[in-house]
Order: structure tokens, then sequence, then C-alpha cells
């Protein structure tokens, strides 16, 4: 079953310009352990299963990577300029984060800590919800998924909270901002979910 919904999942990413664009020049993004994640792929599922045109609401791109050799902010950003630089067609924002960084501002921002990631595999298992904590990576010649929350509420328009790591207000901020753009999804509540 997971093959097949990983078919279905391909199927609809290949189908947005936008993403199918990107994926298919992924050598010019050329960071370690790196996924196109997050937002843009389970926003591209919605407009596919809501019947909006691909890029409805998308309003960044987000491309994680690991490299704990270097974990200055300073790198981060000038990898996050190359890869906007690359991709300077696509109308989006492109947002390049190193996850091997991420416990270094965390705090300051969320205001609670979390321990260092390991890979960024281990920093989208704490991604905000479960149709959200995806990645996908083009690798000699196919697609490479990273679903370790699975697919079933990705491709079936449910959002529901991934407790690992995010607060209630940040959840209810997320499908707030959600449900006005993509009215049919089915939302799980913070307290009935995870």
């Amino acid at each position: 079953m997971e093959d097949e919904r990983f078919r279905e999942l391909h199927d609809i990413v290949l189908t947005s310009p936008m993403l199918s664009a990107l994926l298919h020049n992924w050598d010019k993004v050329a960071l370690p352990d790196s996924w196109l994640a997050a937002g843009a792929i389970a926003q591209t599922v919605w407009n596919h299963k809501f019947g909006f045109p691909p890029a409805h609401g998308i309003n960044d791109i987000d491309i994680v990577y690991f490299d704990a050799s270097d974990l200055s902010e300073d790198a981060e950003a000038e990898h996050a300029v190359r890869v906007r630089r690359a991709f300077s067609d696509l109308s989006v924002w492109i947002d390049v984060k190193n996850e091997a960084r991420v416990h270094l501002w965390y705090e300051a921002k969320f205001g609670y800590p979390i321990k260092p990631y390991t890979s960024t595999a281990d920093a989208i298992d704490t991604f905000p919800t479960t149709a959200t904590a995806v990645g996908l990576c083009p690798r000699n010649g196919s697609l490479d998924l990273c679903a370790p929350l699975g697919l079933s509420d990705l491709l079936d328009g449910v959002v529901r909270p991934n407790k690992k790591q995010i607060s209630r207000e940040i959840y209810e901020r997320k499908v707030s901002r959600w449900v006005k753009v993509w009215p049919n999804l089915s939302v799980v509540g913070w307290l009935e979910g995870g």
C-alpha cells in the first residue's frame, strides 16, 4: 500500500511545474543530505486533491540539508542565496535551512530548547504536522522519499498535529492560515490528534 501511495505522491508532485523544475535540476542544490520538504509538497498535494492550480497558496519552498561540519549562519545564508539564484525563474521564495544548526536558534525563536538533530530525516520527523513531515530527493534517476509519519494524512487531505516538537499555538496558527486557502482540509484538533 505504501508503494502505491508513494507512486500517487510522485505523480502529483511531478505534475507541478514549479516542483518538477526544482527536482529535475536538483544537482544545482548541491548540498549534503538535502531534501525538498514540508509545505510546498503538502500544498501541491492539496491543490491536486481539491482542484486548485498547482501553485495555489504556495508562498515558499523549503529545502533542508544537513551539514554538521559548518554550523555557521553565514554558510547557510550563502547556500540560500546561491540556491535562490540558481532557481530565480521560480516565482516563490526558496527557504534553505541547515537542520544541523536548528538547535542553535530554536529556543530564541520558539521559547524552548531542542536537542540537535542527527540527520535531515531526524528533523523531518519533528515537522509540525503529519502531512508536512515529508521530504523528496532525486537520487539515481528516481525520487527518494522520507515520510517517517507515513503518507495517508498528506494524500487524504488531513491535517493532524505532530506533537514531537511544536506547541499548540504554532499548530493552530498554521491550521488557521491553511483552512482559509484550502477550506476542504480535514483538521484534527490539537487535543484530538497525535
